[in-house]
């Protein structure tokens, strides 16, 4: 009997050291063994995350940015392209490491996954019809506005006291205005400058941008929560990235002056904390 109890009794140390270490383990530590940083990017929104035509390779934005994180921490990166709303979920479920996919601070997020800080600011517009008389956004108050499923675009449009009509990607939602299923669409300004630019050729119907945001949000990395190394670490490296001027190297080459989105990132990384905004829900 006194085996039988020994017995039992180291194997519910093992147990209990087994349990111990595993909270101990931290998802920095995981990604310093796999020597890889996994990274969730869009699955296909260029100039932020698509496949290249002819390699296709993930190529764009974020791609850069999750390569650029990746070496400065001393790995690999493995980019998985996501969904829109798959971001969130990817992230906290620790199928990815990092989300790097336009992501926007907001209230509801930030009660599921932690975000570094923010490496620019960005503006959620509207686009409708060049013929539309309206001008701000109020003049779209009650109307279908279309934007892509669990964005902040998405909830920009609620916000506003419009209909939203969401779609999967944002090819669909330039459609759905095209073909009268929505009045105008919502996405941020890069892709509403290009999309506007896009109808003004080939037969498409022409639209134009309302010059009032319909938000203004801060973009950062999201990571899972009670992870504290992983997050000063990708805050260090975010820093030192701008700091040396990478980030602005890789806003130029996809989103600057001599591309047909011709953005100037005039922001610096700094806590979310130092901002003055008005977070989305």
């Amino acid at each position: 009997m006194q085996v039988r109890h020994s017995i039992r009794f180291t194997a519910a140390l093992m147990t209990l050291a087994s349990v111990s270490a595993s909270a101990f383990a931290d998802q920095w530590s995981d990604m310093q063994q796999r020597k890889e940083l996994r990274c969730a990017t869009f699955a296909d929104v260029p100039p932020f995350a698509a496949p290249d035509p002819k390699t296709r390779e993930m190529v764009g934005f974020d791609v850069d940015m999750c390569n650029a994180l990746a070496k400065h921490l001393g790995l690999k990166a493995s980019v998985t392209p996501v969904s829109v709303e798959a971001r969130v979920p990817e992230v906290k479920t620790g199928r990815v490491d990092v989300t790097v996919a336009n992501l926007a601070y907001t209230l509801g997020r930030a009660e599921q996954i932690q975000f570094s800080h923010p490496y620019y600011l960005a503006k959620e517009m509207l686009a409708v019809k060049a013929s539309d008389a309206g001008t701000k956004k109020a003049d779209f108050k009650g109307k279908r506005i279309a934007s892509t499923k669990g964005s902040t675009s998405e909830l920009s449009i609620k916000l506003n006291g419009s209909e939203p009509v969401t779609f999967q990607d944002t090819g669909s939602v330039y459609m759905a205005v095209q073909q009268n299923k929505a009045l105008g669409m919502v996405a941020n300004t890069m892709t509403i400058t290009k999309l506007v630019a896009q109808s003004k050729t080939g037969g498409a119907v022409e639209m134009k941008m309302i010059q009032e945001p319909m938000a203004f949000q801060p973009i950062g990395v999201g990571m899972k929560k009670d992870e504290p190394q992983l997050l000063a670490k990708v805050n260090d490296a975010l820093l030192a990235l701008d700091k040396s001027g990478e980030i602005n190297r890789i806003w130029d080459k996809w989103l600057g002056p001599n591309t047909e989105f011709k953005m100037t990132r005039d922001e610096k990384v700094v806590p979310l904390s130092e901002l003055k905004f008005d977070p989305l829900p």
